[in-house]
């Protein structure tokens, strides 16, 4: 934290501009070293067009940004500087910012110092790296709204509400005779932890939503060959990505796509077709589906409506029962052999891809699924980081197990241990309560420049 770091924070490569970004006590007094012109008595936030020079020589044309502490990002000292867009030229800069006195910032530092300097907390944090990789306008108005802070208001309007029950439980113990103190009943408790519940419920309902608005649903195609799937694909994709034949077998390997579904992004994954094969590559690529459909959110399983329902068929079904399903019988211009009574307890889609039959239909049941429509983004509180969704799941049993000493008449003060864990909880998602582990964890993923 003692350190004046550095970093270009923009993509390195043939640009119109690239910016440096240098934050730390020592900022303006190293890039005055370099300037053309004096910086130490300029206002904060005010832009300077000079030259950076290596001793005598220009090295570029450029306009310098000075912001001083604490109304920064980092709550410290930043200067940018903007230079013409270029690797040499860039790197030049770097260099010699480097050579007078700047350290190169680890990934994410800055973001990681505004968090320390108390300029942002840990959900924000996240918000940012969201908002950086946002493929989505819905998913980036949802990390926006993070940023602003509304995720951290509610977790700690929770962790006030806990808070609140502890210390009336402490009071009534240690101070049974003052008669003006709140008598914190069983009763009053059971109340407040049933809004709790309630609230904890919405936010891993929330951020397992999230996820699939920031980085999309994976939809595993699967079936036998030449049931269409590869087709289907094309036509959800609107291009002609995978190769189709009336050749069992022609896809042996993963053909994936992305389509963007009323903001929402679809990875596709065509995968081979899945039967017994004596073909060492089909073999591999049979083993690949599989593996997709362990890992996808959705599996659309594809069946041939001119074929009757076959042994592989149903152990496809098998295999995807712990998953969500749609089953789309394909080829219904030709036809009825397949037994569609056997199908009745599933979600079915008939369809057909020489008129487009049934494509919008498994765009309709993808929305329907995931319940996509009615996620209200202007008011969306989530968590991103895996860890922090464990943690809510770990505050929910917590309140079962309440919920459940109070039922059975447990007395007030042995429910205090649990309240306590998820106050701690958290604390710990919002950054109230962290470890340098923690912290090294979140800010590695992030660009260096950020």
């Amino acid at each position: 934290m003692e350190d004046t770091i550095v970093a270009i924070s923009t993509s390195l490569g043939v640009g119109a501009i690239s910016i440096i970004r240098v934050s730390g006590k020592k900022a303006i007094n190293i890039v005055n070293k370099l300037f053309s012109k004096d910086l130490s008595k300029k206002e904060s936030h005010t832009v300077t067009y000079g030259y950076i020079k290596d001793k005598d020589e220009i090295i570029d044309e450029v306009l310098v940004t000075i912001m001083k502490a604490p109304k920064t990002f980092t709550c410290e000292d930043v200067v940018e500087i903007n230079c013409h867009g270029g690797i040499a030229t860039t790197k030049k800069v770097l260099s010699l910012l480097l050579n007078n006195g700047c350290r190169m910032a680890e990934p994410g530092e800055f973001t990681k110092r505004a968090f320390l300097n108390g300029r942002i907390d840990l959900t924000q944090a996240e918000a940012v790296m969201d908002l950086i990789n946002t493929k989505s306008d819905n998913a980036r108005k949802i990390a926006l709204s993070n940023l602003t802070g509304s995720t951290t208001n509610k977790i700690k309007k929770l962790r006030k509400q806990i808070s609140d029950i502890l210390t009336n439980i402490e009071v009534n113990i240690d101070y049974p005779e003052y008669l003006d103190i709140e008598v914190m009943t069983i009763e009053k408790v059971k109340d407040i932890i049933t809004k709790i519940s309630l609230e904890i419920d919405k936010l891993i309902k929330n951020s397992k939503n999230s996820d699939f608005i920031r980085n999309g649903i994976d939809i595993a195609i699967i079936g036998r060959p030449n049931v269409g799937k590869s087709s289907i694909l094309n036509k959800l994709l609107g291009e002609e990505k995978a190769i189709v034949t009336d050749i069992p077998g022609t896809t042996r390997d993963i053909v994936e796509g992305i389509v963007n579904l009323d903001g929402l992004l679809l990875n596709l994954i065509d995968t081979a077709g899945i039967r017994e094969s004596i073909d060492t590559v089909e073999k591999i690529g049979i083993e690949k589906s599989k593996q997709s459909i362990e890992k996808a959110d959705l599996v659309i399983l594809v069946l041939n409506n001119n074929e009757k329902l076959s042994k592989e068929d149903l152990e496809l079904i098998e295999l995807s029962k712990d998953k969500k399903l749609i089953i789309v019988i394909n080829k219904n211009d030709l036809s009825s052999k397949i037994d569609k009574e056997a199908l009745k307890n599933y979600i079915v889609v008939e369809s057909n891809t020489i008129n487009e039959d049934g494509i919008d239909k498994i765009k309709d049941k993808i929305k329907e699924l995931f319940d996509i429509g009615n996620i209200e983004i202007k008011d969306f509180n989530y968590v991103t980081n895996t860890d922090s969704i464990k943690k809510l799941e770990e505050c929910k049993k917590l309140v079962q197990k309440i919920e459940k000493d109070i039922n059975n008449n447990v007395p007030i003060d042995m429910i205090e241990i649990y309240l306590k864990n998820i106050w701690q909880l958290l604390g710990e998602i919002i950054g109230e309560v962290y470890t340098d582990e923690l912290l090294d964890d979140l800010f590695k993923n992030f660009c260096v420049g950020k």
